[in-house]
């Protein structure tokens, strides 16, 4: 599921589908949060350097916390740390709070 409230970049474009690709049948939203860090460091003018991941799949179970953000990083390939400067990430497993 993505946010349908967003108003979509080609950032933050390409992370869905990247994600919609690495992770089959998953609820998840991305969040453009870069408004709220304007002039904070990592802003680099784009709109679109600051990010909140929430995603729930199934594939994550029996994975822990580290594991489920690093199989994350590795989907999204070069967006964190070069195109994106910061990421949230809330990933859980259905039946998970």
């Amino acid at each position: 599921m993505v946010n349908p409230m967003s108003s979509n970049g080609p950032v933050q474009q390409e992370m869905e589908n990247l994600l919609r690709a690495a992770f089959p049948d998953a609820n998840f939203i991305v969040s453009n949060d870069s408004a709220k860090h304007h002039g904070h460091a990592g802003d680099d003018g784009s709109g679109e350097s600051h990010f909140s991941l929430t995603i729930e799949w199934a594939g994550f179970a029996g994975m822990n916390r580290v594991a489920r953000q690093r199989a994350i990083n590795k989907a999204l390939g070069d967006l964190p740390g070069q195109r994106v400067h910061a990421l949230a990430i809330k990933a859980s497993a259905p039946g998970e709070s």
